[in-house]
């Protein structure tokens, strides 16, 4: 693997992890953690993921800055948004939201000036990340490659579902659970997937017998995933 110093040179703004596996990425894949993590927390899965025949991908793991979540007690942590309370779908920080959803279609234009099209980007996220990655992605303005959405749900659903945007029509999107997810129900995924497929979105639906997590098995239907949608066995 390659971390992108002389880009990070050039881009010292950036805050975050990169990892390159080709001296020549031909895709990227932006990838947003969950709550109380980092960009590091996903860093570990670049090998796993990684087929001898793909050619060099961009892998971007950001991390979300420092913020008090009040569902913690006002604790201090790297959060993409306020959460309010459990009711994830009825108690949501939309201004937090928002402001990350812009940071990531930054990210997005960000890697167009590297070189790579948006529609070779793909968007992804675990959790509170995920949620961000469905937020982002469905309104991004560039046409992607696809959304990645792990252990997660669709936030600010009243907004994303009435004003669709034509850019995305059709976006791919892989949405993954675990049935014993203790933080974000399983059937906060189900639910995600329904208002996806409504809206014309070709969902792959995979779900896993394991709590709020990844597991050997998921990673394996990302890279086929990731293959399919950015035809990484043709390039």
């Amino acid at each position: 693997m390659q971390r992108n110093r002389d880009e990070a040179v050039r881009d010292s703004n950036f805050d975050g992890v990169e990892l390159c596996t080709g001296s020549r990425p031909v895709a990227s894949v932006i990838w947003l953690h969950g709550l109380g993590a980092d960009g590091h927390d996903f860093e570990s899965v670049v090998p796993e993921l990684q087929r001898a025949h793909w050619p060099g991908l961009r892998f971007v793991f950001p991390h979300a800055p420092v913020r008090p979540v009040t569902l913690n007690a006002g604790f201090r942590m790297r959060a993409w948004y306020d959460i309010l309370g459990t009711e994830l779908l009825q108690m949501q920080d939309e201004q937090g939201i928002d402001a990350s959803v812009q940071r990531v279609h930054e990210l997005v234009l960000r890697e167009q000036a590297f070189g790579i099209g948006a529609d070779r980007i793909v968007l992804a996220g675990f959790s509170q990340g995920g949620a961000i990655a469905l937020a982002a992605g469905l309104t991004c303005p560039q046409r992607l490659a696809g959304i990645m959405a792990l252990s997660t749900y669709l936030p600010i659903a009243h907004r994303l579902m009435a004003t669709p945007l034509p850019m995305q029509q059709g976006l791919p999107v892989l949405v993954a659970h675990g049935v014993l997810d203790p933080v974000v129900p399983h059937a906060l995924g189900m639910t995600a997937v329904g208002l996806l497929e409504a809206s014309g979105h070709p969902v792959t639906w995979r779900s896993y017998s394991m709590g709020h997590a990844l597991c050997g098995a998921e990673i394996h239907d990302i890279a086929d995933w990731l293959e399919q949608v950015l035809s990484l066995g043709s390039v």
